[in-house]
């Protein structure tokens, strides 16, 4: 009997330590680099090299056990649910990515280099932050030179010597966030025509501003850990903010939901705000 409780409680511990150690993996979407202004469905449709380079990339993850999501699936579903006009092509990347489910998105770009001594193809592969669109991984990949024309293959060979690498890159960065939250900065000011300013006192307590907004900056940044740039009476820069990467209901949580967050806020104290976000910034405006 003794026996037995001491092997429940080994594999009970055992499973208890297989969670705490379990790695979480992202979903990631695997993308063609286009041109400003380039038609993203003809490039996968027209150049063939770029799909066998895109579906290497993607097979380097699978075998690693990532989810990955299929772009150009994605992109055909969009495409024909949406009926986009020309106008808005250039604007259909973005808005797969954002809709795609993904928490990282690959980009993949290629050069094929021909000359007379071999040919060979250099794979450029970043990985961004859906949700706050920051760079997390950059690797530059090259077949060396091989006397064939079958480009396709020197990209493939290219990605598949720097693929582990980056994967680990990526993982090691998804892992930080998954544990201590993505990074944004915030800025807060005021316009032109505003009677506020961080001195002004707000809310029962009497409290400036400025303090008001740090007490509820260290309760709705993710595990209380922010950092404040600086203060003057019209500004007040919060350089690191870390935000979660799922709510409390298991639902992704971006920029903009932590946006929200203030402006109920500052509506629960009367004041009036505006707020936009740019190159992962959350700017707040009072009026």
């Amino acid at each position: 009997m003794k026996k037995n409780i001491l092997l429940i409680a080994t594999a009970f511990i055992s499973c208890m330590a297989w969670a705490q150690t379990a790695t979480v993996q992202p979903k990631i979407m695997v993308i063609p680099y286009t041109k400003q202004g380039e038609d993203i469905t003809q490039v996968i449709e027209n150049d063939v090299n770029k799909r066998i380079v895109l579906a290497k990339i993607r097979e380097a993850f699978d075998s690693r056990g990532f989810t990955t999501i299929d772009f150009a699936a994605k992109l055909k579903s969009f495409s024909r649910t949406e009926g986009l006009s020309q106008e808005s092509q250039t604007d259909l990347k973005a808005m797969i990515i954002q809709q795609s489910g993904a928490d990282i998105y690959v980009e993949a770009e290629m050069d094929i280099l021909l000359s007379s001594s071999g040919n060979s193809v250099k794979t450029i592969l970043t990985a961004y932050d859906i949700s706050t669109g920051g760079s997390l991984a950059n690797k530059v990949g090259e077949s060396g030179k091989f006397y064939t024309d079958d480009i396709g293959k020197l990209g493939a060979k290219a990605v598949e010597k720097v693929a582990d690498e980056f994967l680990d890159i990526i993982q090691t960065k998804f892992t930080d966030i998954v544990n201590n939250g993505r990074s944004i900065s915030v800025d807060f000011s005021f316009e032109q025509t505003s009677s506020l300013s961080m001195s002004t006192e707000i809310g029962s307590e009497g409290l400036t501003l400025s303090d008001q907004i740090e007490l509820w900056m260290s309760e709705h940044a993710y595990k209380n850990n922010y950092h404040i740039q600086g203060t003057t009476d019209k500004r007040m820069i919060f350089d690191d903010v870390r935000i979660p990467l799922k709510d409390s209901n298991g639902n992704n949580y971006n920029i903009n939901r932590f946006g929200l967050e203030f402006l109920k806020f500052a509506r629960s104290n009367g004041l009036q705000i505006t707020r936009s976000t740019a190159n992962n910034t959350l700017v707040i405006t009072f009026k």
